[in-house]
Protein backbone atom coordinates (compact mmCIF):
# COMPACT_ATOMS: atom_id res chain seq x y z
CA UNK A 1 0.00 0.00 0.00
CA UNK A 2 1.38 3.41 -0.79
CA UNK A 3 0.83 6.10 1.73
CA UNK A 4 1.23 10.09 1.08
CA UNK A 5 4.18 12.43 1.95
CA UNK A 6 1.89 13.35 4.83
CA UNK A 7 1.29 9.89 6.18
CA UNK A 8 5.03 9.24 5.61
CA UNK A 9 6.10 12.34 7.46
CA UNK A 10 3.56 11.52 10.56
CA UNK A 11 4.40 7.99 10.53
CA UNK A 12 8.51 8.97 10.40
CA UNK A 13 7.25 11.51 13.19
CA UNK A 14 5.98 9.01 15.48
CA UNK A 15 8.83 6.97 15.35
CA UNK A 16 11.75 8.96 15.51
CA UNK A 17 9.81 11.05 18.90
CA UNK A 18 9.91 14.97 20.05
CA UNK A 19 13.93 15.27 19.87
CA UNK A 20 14.13 14.45 16.15
CA UNK A 21 14.74 17.52 13.64
CA UNK A 22 12.02 17.88 10.60
CA UNK A 23 11.75 20.32 8.02
CA UNK A 24 9.44 23.43 8.27
CA UNK A 25 6.09 23.09 7.18
CA UNK A 26 5.90 25.40 4.36
CA UNK A 27 9.70 24.20 3.75
CA UNK A 28 9.93 22.98 -0.42
CA UNK A 29 9.16 19.20 0.44
CA UNK A 30 9.52 17.99 -3.17
CA UNK A 31 12.25 19.81 -4.07
CA UNK A 32 14.06 19.12 -0.91
CA UNK A 33 13.27 15.16 -1.67
CA UNK A 34 15.17 15.48 -5.23
CA UNK A 35 17.99 17.34 -3.68
CA UNK A 36 18.27 14.34 -0.87
CA UNK A 37 17.75 11.06 -3.43
CA UNK A 38 20.31 13.06 -5.16
CA UNK A 39 22.49 13.05 -2.56
CA UNK A 40 21.97 9.29 -2.05
CA UNK A 41 22.80 8.43 -5.85
CA UNK A 42 25.74 10.82 -5.57
CA UNK A 43 27.16 8.39 -2.69
CA UNK A 44 26.42 5.15 -4.27
CA UNK A 45 28.57 5.90 -7.50
CA UNK A 46 31.07 7.39 -5.77
CA UNK A 47 31.42 4.51 -3.31
CA UNK A 48 31.37 2.35 -6.52
CA UNK A 49 34.77 3.98 -7.38
CA UNK A 50 37.79 2.45 -5.82
CA UNK A 51 40.19 5.31 -5.11
CA UNK A 52 42.85 4.87 -7.91
CA UNK A 53 39.41 5.27 -10.27
CA UNK A 54 38.87 9.06 -9.07
CA UNK A 55 42.22 10.03 -10.87
CA UNK A 56 40.22 9.12 -14.67
CA UNK A 57 38.90 11.58 -16.35
CA UNK A 58 34.80 12.60 -16.05
CA UNK A 59 32.49 13.09 -18.06
CA UNK A 60 32.60 17.12 -17.65
CA UNK A 61 35.10 18.36 -20.00
CA UNK A 62 38.83 18.77 -18.46
CA UNK A 63 37.93 17.42 -14.87
CA UNK A 64 38.78 14.43 -13.51
CA UNK A 65 36.37 12.58 -10.79
CA UNK A 66 38.15 14.20 -8.00
CA UNK A 67 37.42 17.40 -9.41
CA UNK A 68 33.48 16.28 -9.71
CA UNK A 69 33.45 15.06 -6.11
CA UNK A 70 35.25 18.47 -4.75
CA UNK A 71 32.93 20.41 -6.77
CA UNK A 72 29.71 18.48 -5.46
CA UNK A 73 31.21 19.01 -1.90
CA UNK A 74 32.24 22.60 -2.20
CA UNK A 75 28.79 23.17 -3.40
CA UNK A 76 27.33 22.45 -0.83
CA UNK A 77 29.39 24.37 1.52
CA UNK A 78 28.38 26.83 -0.87
CA UNK A 79 24.82 26.25 -0.79
CA UNK A 80 25.11 26.52 3.27
CA UNK A 81 26.37 29.84 3.39
CA UNK A 82 23.71 30.89 1.34
CA UNK A 83 21.44 29.00 4.12
CA UNK A 84 22.80 30.83 6.54
CA UNK A 85 22.92 34.34 5.30
CA UNK A 86 18.70 33.42 5.19
CA UNK A 87 18.43 32.50 8.74
CA UNK A 88 20.41 35.24 10.12
CA UNK A 89 20.33 38.09 7.51
CA UNK A 90 24.07 38.61 7.79
CA UNK A 91 25.59 38.59 4.27
CA UNK A 92 27.58 35.30 3.57
CA UNK A 93 28.34 34.77 -0.42
CA UNK A 94 28.76 31.97 -2.07
CA UNK A 95 32.01 32.34 -3.09
CA UNK A 96 34.26 35.81 -3.39
CA UNK A 97 34.19 35.36 -6.89
CA UNK A 98 34.54 32.42 -9.70
CA UNK A 99 38.09 32.53 -9.68
CA UNK A 100 37.83 31.72 -5.71
CA UNK A 101 35.61 28.75 -6.44
CA UNK A 102 37.78 27.93 -9.20
CA UNK A 103 40.90 27.51 -7.36
CA UNK A 104 38.88 25.58 -4.47
CA UNK A 105 37.84 23.44 -6.46
CA UNK A 106 41.19 22.90 -8.06
CA UNK A 107 42.68 22.52 -4.60
CA UNK A 108 39.96 20.10 -3.33
CA UNK A 109 40.71 17.82 -6.43
CA UNK A 110 44.26 17.01 -4.58
CA UNK A 111 43.06 16.11 -1.39
CA UNK A 112 43.57 12.74 -0.32
CA UNK A 113 40.57 9.81 -1.89
CA UNK A 114 39.70 9.38 1.89
CA UNK A 115 39.35 13.15 2.93
CA UNK A 116 37.79 13.90 -0.39
CA UNK A 117 34.87 11.30 0.47
CA UNK A 118 34.87 13.14 3.93
CA UNK A 119 34.32 16.75 2.05
CA UNK A 120 31.35 14.96 0.12
CA UNK A 121 29.60 13.64 2.93
CA UNK A 122 30.64 15.94 5.68
CA UNK A 123 29.33 18.93 3.38
CA UNK A 124 25.93 17.06 2.22
CA UNK A 125 24.91 16.55 5.96
CA UNK A 126 26.18 20.01 6.80
CA UNK A 127 23.83 21.25 4.14
CA UNK A 128 20.46 18.74 5.44
CA UNK A 129 20.72 19.57 9.10
CA UNK A 130 20.82 23.73 8.10
CA UNK A 131 17.73 22.84 5.58
CA UNK A 132 15.95 21.24 8.30
CA UNK A 133 16.55 24.08 10.98
CA UNK A 134 15.15 26.57 8.67
CA UNK A 135 11.76 27.98 10.03
CA UNK A 136 8.97 28.38 7.38
CA UNK A 137 9.59 32.38 7.00
CA UNK A 138 13.34 31.80 6.47
CA UNK A 139 12.71 29.82 3.06
CA UNK A 140 11.51 32.76 1.69
CA UNK A 141 14.46 34.81 2.40
CA UNK A 142 16.11 36.49 -0.45
CA UNK A 143 20.02 35.96 -0.85
CA UNK A 144 22.05 36.58 -4.07
CA UNK A 145 24.02 33.40 -5.78
CA UNK A 146 27.53 33.13 -7.40
CA UNK A 147 26.45 35.41 -10.57
CA UNK A 148 24.69 38.13 -8.71
CA UNK A 149 20.83 36.76 -9.44
CA UNK A 150 18.73 37.29 -6.47
CA UNK A 151 16.85 33.84 -5.11
CA UNK A 152 14.98 33.07 -2.38
CA UNK A 153 16.46 30.25 -0.35
CA UNK A 154 13.10 28.14 -1.21
CA UNK A 155 14.83 27.57 -4.82
CA UNK A 156 18.34 25.89 -3.19
CA UNK A 157 16.71 22.15 -2.74
CA UNK A 158 16.53 22.47 -6.68
CA UNK A 159 19.15 24.03 -7.27
CA UNK A 160 21.06 21.65 -5.12
CA UNK A 161 18.89 18.31 -6.89
CA UNK A 162 20.24 19.48 -10.35
CA UNK A 163 23.99 19.90 -9.55
CA UNK A 164 24.02 16.85 -7.69
CA UNK A 165 21.89 14.53 -9.59
CA UNK A 166 23.75 15.98 -13.13
CA UNK A 167 27.47 15.31 -11.06
CA UNK A 168 26.56 11.92 -10.44
CA UNK A 169 25.80 11.23 -14.26
CA UNK A 170 29.47 13.20 -14.96
CA UNK A 171 31.46 10.83 -12.76
CA UNK A 172 31.24 8.38 -15.58
CA UNK A 173 31.24 4.97 -13.74
CA UNK A 174 27.40 4.38 -15.08
CA UNK A 175 25.24 6.74 -14.10
CA UNK A 176 22.88 6.91 -16.86
CA UNK A 177 20.17 10.04 -18.10
CA UNK A 178 17.07 7.69 -17.42
CA UNK A 179 18.65 7.68 -13.98
CA UNK A 180 17.56 11.56 -13.27
CA UNK A 181 13.97 12.25 -12.47
CA UNK A 182 12.26 13.12 -15.14
CA UNK A 183 11.63 16.86 -13.88
CA UNK A 184 15.75 16.90 -14.37
CA UNK A 185 16.12 15.43 -17.45
CA UNK A 186 15.87 18.75 -19.37
CA UNK A 187 17.30 21.07 -16.99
Amino acid sequence: MRHSLDEERAALRARLGSGARYDAPMAPAEDLILARRGTAYFARKLNELADSDLDAPSLASGWSRRHVVAYIGYHARALTRLADWGRTGVETPMHASTEERDAEIDLGATLPAQALRHLYTHSAVHLNVVWRDLEDAQWDAIVRTLDGSAIRLRELPLLRAREIWHSAFELGNGGAVWDLPPQLRTS
